[in-house]
């Protein structure tokens, strides 16, 4: 019994030791990453298999469909949180002062604009920069037209809608197409009002305090007209808000429409179809005559930071320091993101050629340093609920004075978020 007892503890030593070596001898040091963008989870996943062989990083990749304020909660609440977490900018200004490290000293901070900084310091790690604008499928243009079509000669809104007679008068019979979705018209079209004037911020103010009228605002009233033009020439606008989106985007695609308001994320839709390689974002034409016509709104796009609780180790962080290192200065993590991945990158030693046509375009414009930046600050329940007002014009169901009074109803008691 006594040889059996010994040689039972010895093999429970052995065993001991066995876990204990292969927990941190065989990959070291673990981070783990949350991915807020859908589109590239696949991509992300494939990347941490690679990356963990060559730098001996076990990286493991997770991907919520929460809201990414309500995800990262639950996290916290269980002292789980990610090592990296990709999140929008507001969350950055939100959960920064708790829960991110200072990145001031990293190398890349020098070589992009659009790393988000706090009371000096730098925490959020532009993955992208992506922007807005009215898409267009040039090729479409031109077999109607028979003429090259150059995207800077449509500055205002006559000029658009003189090009969409042609089209018109051409055979194309609808040559737009409006996607419904709350988002789209809300976070990102009527957004474009606020982010337009010179100090968003103030503009808002005055809209809360009735300083000013928004159904009065030359702001406004420009990208409404632009709107209108969309509005009246939509393939779908007996039936605006049953329209699908994959419908949309495939009929822009292919050229049976010529324009939709959008972004360059929406080429992870058009590339699904038989597309034109002749498609670019241009600018919303409007009657401001401010400048923005020359500009697409955008910027940083999805933000990393890195967490400073005590449930992440030094060398974790130290391990998520160099993951972001490598996505900028190494061969690999460039091609990670402007080749895997098809993000425009918010870096400038990064030269890669974009590959698709609407983020060539967007990283023409950020080049040339065309970008209104995006406002950040917008309420949670912004995008639902004036979208869903925003919709509700696009049925038909308000005019534009309903529409201007439910959005100024709704910042009656919304508050912008903290920055």
């Amino acid at each position: 019994m006594k040889k059996v007892l010994a040689i039972t503890l010895a093999l429970l030593m052995v065993f001991a030791i066995t876990a204990c070596g292969g927990k941190t001898g065989s990959s070291g040091v673990s981070i783990t990453i949350f991915n807020s963008k859908m589109e590239i989870q696949s991509q992300m996943e494939d990347m941490a298999k690679e990356y963990s062989k060559a730098k001996g990083v076990d990286v493991e990749v997770y991907y919520s469909s929460d809201t990414v304020a309500a995800h990262l909660s639950t996290r916290y609440a269980s002292n789980d949180p990610y090592t990296i977490s990709m999140v929008d900018a507001k969350d950055v200004y939100a959960l920064a002062a708790d829960h991110a490290v200072d990145l001031s000293d990293q190398e890349w901070v020098e070589n992009t604009t659009q790393a988000i900084t706090i009371d000096g310091k730098t925490y959020g790690f532009p993955v992208c920069v992506e922007a807005r604008g009215i898409i267009y499928n040039a090729e479409a243009i031109e077999k109607v037209t028979g003429t090259a079509f150059d995207p800077t000669t449509i500055k205002t809104t006559a000029d658009f809608q003189k090009l969409i007679d042609q089209l018109i008068a051409g055979g194309m019979a609808t040559p737009t197409g409006v996607m419904n979705e709350d988002w789209s018209l809300a976070a990102h079209y009527l957004a474009e009002v606020y982010e337009q004037h010179d100090d968003p911020d103030a503009f808002i103010a005055s809209i809360k305090d009735g300083s000013v009228k928004l159904i009065d605002d030359a702001k406004f009233n420009a990208m409404m007209d632009t709107f209108d033009v969309l509005k009246a020439n939509n393939y779908a606008k007996d039936a605006a808000i049953s329209a699908e989106r994959e419908v949309t985007e495939q009929k822009l695609a292919e050229g049976e429409i010529a324009f939709m308001f959008g972004g360059n994320w929406d080429w992870s839709v058009i590339n699904a179809y038989e597309y034109s390689e002749k498609m670019g974002i241009m600018p919303v034409p409007n009657d401001s005559g401010d400048g923005s016509s020359d500009k697409l709104v955008g910027g940083g796009s999805k933000y990393f930071f890195i967490d400073s609780s005590d449930n992440t180790s030094d060398e974790q962080r130290q391990a998520a320091k160099d993951f972001l290192n490598w996505l900028v200065n190494d061969a690999d993590g460039q091609d990670f993101i402007v080749n895997q991945c098809a993000l425009v990158p918010a870096f400038s030693n990064i030269t890669l050629d974009v590959q698709d046509p609407l983020g060539a375009s967007v990283k023409k414009y950020a080049d040339d340093n065309a970008l209104i930046g995006n406002y950040n600050y917008l309420p949670d329940d912004h995008y639902a609920k004036c979208g869903a007002s925003f919709q509700k014009y696009l049925a038909g169901q308000i005019d534009r004075a309903g529409f201007a009074n439910e959005i100024t109803t709704y910042w009656a008691t919304a508050e912008v978020g903290e920055h």
